[in-house]
C-alpha cells in the first residue's frame, strides 16, 4: 500500500517546492498524491475526517493559529502519523528533535534529506502500525515537556497587589478588562491572544502588545496558572478536563475555549482544582 502523506505548511510556495521534491516518491510508486493543509487548523480537520490515517505529515513549525507543537498537542492517540518538522528553528533545536528521533528538514529541504526521512517512514510504518502509537510521539511530548519545564513562572514586582483590571488597546478605544472575566491567554505564533468573557456574556479575543510573562507576574497566582509555556487560565474558567495524549489534559473553558495542558501541569492543575 503506498505511503500517505500530508503537507502542512501556511506558505503556497513552500508547500508547491515540497510537492515538486516528492513527485518522484509518487512515481515511484512509493508515495500517494500528497494533500496538502494550509494551517494547523486545516491540518487537524484533514487528518481527523481522513478515511485511512496519513503516514506521514511534513510539518512546519512556525504557522498562524496553531503552529506545529499545537497541532500535536490536539492530535488523539489514533491519529499519530510519522512527523517530519519542515523548520528554520536554530541548531539547537534541530539537535534536540534529532535526539528525540523526530525526524526535520531545514528549509529550503534538501532532497537527499527528504529522500531519508521518507526512506524511514517506510521502513516504520508497518511495525508502528503493527505495534500501536508511535514511539516517537511520546519522545517528542518528553521534548515538549522539557522545554515547557524552561518557562518559570516571573517573580512578581515587588510590593504590587494583583491586577484587578487592566486595559487593552482596541482600534479606536481601550477596553477595561476585569480579572474575574479573564478566560484565558493563549500565544499564537509569537502573539498574545486575550480572551475574556465580559460579565459572563460571549467570548471575545484580543490581541495584546504584553507578553504572557508580564501578564502572569501582575494576576493572582491563586486565580490563575500557566498550564503551558503558552498558555495561561484563569481557574474558575475551567469546565472540563479531558485526558489526552502522553498524560496531557484537554480544558475545556469558559465560551468553549478548548487549552491543552501539558503533562506536568496538567498534573498540578488536577491537584489545584481537587477537594
Amino acid at each position: 500500500m503506498l505511503l500517505t502523506a500530508l503537507i502542512v505548511d501556511d506558505e503556497a510556495p513552500a508547500r508547491s517546492r515540497l510537492r515538486r521534491l516528492l513527485d518522484p516518491f509518487v512515481g515511484a510508486g512509493r508515495l500517494d498524491v500528497p494533500d496538502e493543509a494550509t494551517d494547523g487548523v486545516d491540518a487537524l480537520h484533514r487528518m481527523e475526517a481522513a478515511e485511512r490515517p496519513y503516514d506521514l505529515v511534513f510539518l512546519d513549525v512556525r504557522m498562524p493559529e496553531l503552529d506545529g507543537f499545537d497541532v500535536l498537542d490536539r492530535l488523539p492517540p489514533a491519529h499519530r502519523p510519522a512527523v517530519v518538522f519542515t523548520t528554520a528553528y536554530d541548531e539547537y533545536a534541530l539537535r534536540a528533535f534529532e535526539a528525540s528521533a523526530v525526524d526535520y528538514l531545514l528549509k529550503p529541504v534538501d532532497a537527499d534529506r527528504l529522500s531519508a526521512a521518507v526512506a524511514r517512514a517506510e521502513a516504520l510504518r508497518g511495525a508502528d502500525r503493527a505495534a500501536g502509537p508511535d514511539p516517537r510521539v511520546d519522545r517528542l511530548a518528553d521534548l515538549l515537556e522539557q522545554l515547557d519545564r524552561h518557562t518559570a513562572p516571573p517573580p512578581a514586582p515587588a510590593g504590587e497587589a494583583p491586577l484587578r483590571q487592566f486595559t487593552v488597546q482596541g482600534v479606536d478605544r481601550l477596553f477595561v478588562v476585569s480579572a474575574d472575566d479573564l478566560v484565558a491567554a493563549v500565544v499564537v505564533d509569537g502573539i498574545t491572544n486575550l480572551h475574556v468573557r465580559p460579565g459572563g456574556g460571549p467570548l471575545h479575543r484580543h490581541i495584546v502588545s504584553f507578553t504572557l510573562d508580564a501578564l502572569e507576574a501582575r494576576l493572582d497566582p491563586a486565580q490563575t496558572m500557566r498550564v503551558h509555556r503558552g498558555a495561561l487560565v484563569r481557574l474558575g474558567a475551567v469546565r472540563e478536563m479531558i485526558p489526552w495524549f502522553s498524560g496531557r489534559y484537554k480544558l475545556v473553558l469558559d465560551g468553549g475555549l478548548e487549552v491543552v495542558a501539558s503533562r506536568t501541569r496538567s498534573r498540578d492543575l488536577r491537584d489545584r482544582l481537587s477537594l
